[in-house]
């Protein structure tokens, strides 16, 4: 079903397909299923990327492992996050030096922070930030205060929440505007990294019409503060689609974006080859 690709461009907004990286080939310490919602670090010259692999014996996420030097030959290292719930959408983040991550644990009722003790092998469940059954919460930093978007209505894709916080570990509060989105399949559920750059703050979203993860859209927020929120949709939305054939044939629904050296930028994102039954 799903796999991972990396893509390359002059912005996160017009990125071109190098390869695909990742399969469930790729996977040789468990049976799976798919990989998907990709998630990267670099740290020490190697980027690491965290991902989705769903077990095809428990029919349940656990987060996998692969790195590189170079970005385009990636060697899968193993399960390195598992639970008995499942596990999916793992952002992973940089803060004061240490590496945190927050997957998607709807099973466990919570939003949960995971925090690298041996990186990127070894994470331990910090806290539960906010309690609830949340789908893809992203987290991020803006203006000395930290936001988390998630859709609170993970099975319906069609609801934004947006929470807000002085500390990391909480405690966490509703802004007033939520939910931003309600009733609305195409612009609700989070889509990957929330996008700092340039003095401006860019999101991305989810396209589940007329299926889940059909294609990504992209937001540029106009207005953040404990009181306010807005946001407009970019000309170039949306920017990663079903291509029609091979590994990305039917939709995608992932995006984490970084900007280079050079100014040129590097996604990891997935892609669908058959019709999803979510």
């Amino acid at each position: 079903m799903w796999s991972i690709s990396i893509y390359r461009g002059a912005s996160p907004f017009d990125l071109r397909p190098i390869q695909p990286v990742l399969t469930k080939g790729d996977i040789t310490d468990i049976a799976a299923d798919f990989v998907a919602d990709p998630f990267m670090l670099r740290r020490d010259n190697t980027w690491r990327m965290f991902f989705e692999v769903m077990n095809s014996e428990t029919q349940r996420g656990e987060i996998g492992l692969a790195s590189s030097t170079d970005t385009l030959s990636w060697s899968y290292e193993g399960i390195v996050l598992k639970e008995p719930v499942h596990l999916s959408y793992p952002y992973v983040f940089e803060w004061q030096n240490d590496c945190y991550m927050i997957p998607e644990t709807l099973g466990a009722g919570a939003v949960c922070l995971y925090k690298a003790i041996d990186f990127p092998f070894r994470w331990s469940m910090s806290t539960r930030l906010i309690e609830g059954r949340f789908a893809d919460p992203s987290v991020f930093r803006f203006k000395d205060l930290w936001w988390m978007f998630a859709c609170s209505t993970p099975y319906q894709h069609d609801t934004l929440v947006l929470y807000y916080a002085s500390d990391l570990v909480g405690p966490w509060t509703q802004h007033p505007k939520s939910p931003l989105i309600r009733a609305d399949k195409c612009r609700a559920r989070p889509a990957g990294r929330i996008l700092n750059f340039n003095n401006r703050l860019f999101r991305f979203a989810q396209d589940c019409v007329p299926q889940y993860g059909s294609s990504v859209r992209a937001f540029e927020v106009s207005e953040l503060t404990r009181t306010n929120y807005a946001e407009v949709e970019l000309d170039c939305s949306p920017i990663l689609k079903a291509s029609g054939e091979g590994w990305n044939a039917m939709g995608m629904h992932h995006i984490d974006a970084h900007e280079q050296f050079n100014g040129s930028w590097l996604a990891c994102v997935d892609g669908l080859m058959v019709p999803p039954s979510a």
